[in-house]
């Protein structure tokens, strides 16, 4: 197989459609379908699953992308040291739960790293397709947190994907409520005192468990739920539906300045916030400045 080819499977997956692929690629589609299928012959293995929707990858597909993705990336170097002669173009990416301390430390390391080339990316995103980014070595490190309510399911899918779970800090869970909601003045609250409210929670697609849950206490029962994909829609119906979701209470003030608070929440739980990484994987010299630039919100 060819660098090339091996180009080839990364956009294909990235698009999740071969047609998408090759309009970006500037291939017919059969010829781009042979790549495919001359990848698959010689790798002994079927790496994407053709369907009407498009093309999904195979478990083998995601592993061998995961490698892939690494030559392509060592080639790049290679060629633009050597044949180039420009910097290295470093690349670094995260994928991270919808946590504003991920993304101001992000900021961070970018203003640290402060040379001309880089691609850089965060990526907030679902629970599973975190460990799945870190797994398939799109992604350098995962951001998510551990609990007594999902630490078993969670470590035992770690294991079974060879990932390593490394602790940056802990934190009590808060409610986000909006400055003027009826219980902005209490010091604590309680699940009882919440029920009247909408509760705004993380979408989660075909993993929609508590397990998988960015929020705590996402088993019980809730009146009125409204799932939400992004952190901008959750301000909105915080501030316009007394809507509120449940978070470690680290950095409010991202939300909408100080129009957001956060009260801390009464229950027996603690957020374990860390991530992950691949068993045979250290930190990267950025992975390192971007560990220290999370940890220093452990004082928040």
């Amino acid at each position: 197989m060819t660098l090339q080819q091996l180009r080839y499977m990364i956009t294909v997956a990235e698009k999740g459609s071969i047609t998408e692929a090759a309009r970006e690629l500037f291939l017919s589609q059969p010829s781009l379908s042979g790549a495919i299928k001359e990848v698959e012959k010689e790798a002994g293995i079927t790496i994407f699953n053709r369907c009407r929707s498009g093309a999904a990858l195979t478990t083998e597909g995601m592993e061998f992308l995961g490698y892939a993705r690494q030559v392509v990336q060592q080639m790049e170097l290679l060629t633009a040291r050597y044949i180039d002669n420009r910097p290295e173009k470093q690349r670094f990416c995260v994928s991270t739960q919808h946590y504003t301390f991920a993304a101001n430390a992000f900021v961070e390391l970018v203003q640290q790293f402060g040379q001309e080339r880089y691609e850089f990316i965060l990526n907030e995103t679902q629970t599973y397709q975190i460990i799945m980014d870190v797994r398939n070595r799109f992604s350098d490190l995962g951001i998510l947190y551990l609990s007594k309510s999902n630490e078993s399911v969670l470590m035992k899918v770690f294991e079974e994907y060879g990932l390593d779970f490394y602790e940056l800090f802990t934190a009590a869970p808060h409610v986000f409520l909006r400055r003027g909601h009826p219980l902005a003045g209490r010091e604590k609250v309680c699940l009882a005192d919440l029920k009247p409210y909408p509760r705004l929670s993380f979408v989660q697609g075909a993993y929609e468990s508590s397990n998988f849950a960015e929020e705590l206490f996402s088993s019980e029962a809730a009146e009125k739920s409204i799932r939400i994909s992004d952190r901008a829609a959750i301000v909105n119906f915080m501030i316009g539906l007394d809507g509120y979701t449940v978070s470690s209470g680290i950095f409010p003030r991202y939300l909408h300045g100080d129009s957001i608070i956060s009260i801390p929440l009464d229950g027996d739980e603690i957020m374990r916030i860390g991530y992950i990484l691949n068993k045979d994987r250290e930190l990267s010299g950025l992975g390192e400045i971007y560990v220290k630039a999370l940890k220093q919100y452990e004082k928040e």
